[in-house]
């Protein structure tokens, strides 16, 4: 039997702003991926769970966009995002960045909410190429469906296989 050509997925190379990074407010968020990629989702969280994002994500080959609305307050920020890779999987991830220098007011968290994403925010915050937990649990509900779907069908392409030897 020939070999058959392995698939990989694809893997987040690089973002703007940086994981880890303590910026002034982005006007957009820009993360690229090693191969093109399709069916781009970015969302862009606080620390008491507002969301940011304005519009919709956009895929031009392996760089995904998505514009921020209005500039942001000071404060931790996660990007959560999940993209399908060439090969046809899902792949998602997410990173924190920090906001300093801001102008722009918001009523503050709590102070639990605000120590806690502190605590989130440390330098060795990496992109996670991967379901993760921590701002991104719906990420890992959709990852989990997917999975879900794809034993179905294999479980059932098996059964239909079985039956026809």
């Amino acid at each position: 039997m020939p070999a058959v050509p392995a698939s990989a997925h694809t893997a987040l190379k690089s973002s703007d702003p940086a994981a880890g990074a303590k910026i002034a407010s982005p006007a957009k968020i820009t993360l690229t991926y090693a191969e093109p990629v399709g069916y781009p989702k970015i969302v862009l969280t606080d620390a008491s769970g507002g969301r940011h994002e304005a519009g919709s994500a956009r895929a031009v080959d392996n760089v995904v966009t998505e514009d921020v609305k209005g500039p942001l307050p000071n404060g931790v920020y996660t990007v959560g995002w999940r993209v399908v890779s060439a090969d046809g999987h899902p792949v998602t991830g997410d990173f924190t960045f920090t906001v300093t220098g801001s102008s722009t007011t918001s009523a503050s968290p709590p102070a639990s909410a605000s120590a806690s994403a502190a605590a989130s925010a440390s330098p060795s915050a990496e992109s996670k190429s991967s379901s993760s937990g921590g701002g991104s649990a719906g990420w890992l509900w959709v990852g989990l469906g997917v999975v879900v779907l794809a034993a179905i069908g294999g479980g059932v392409a098996w059964t239909r296989r079985k039956r026809t030897s």
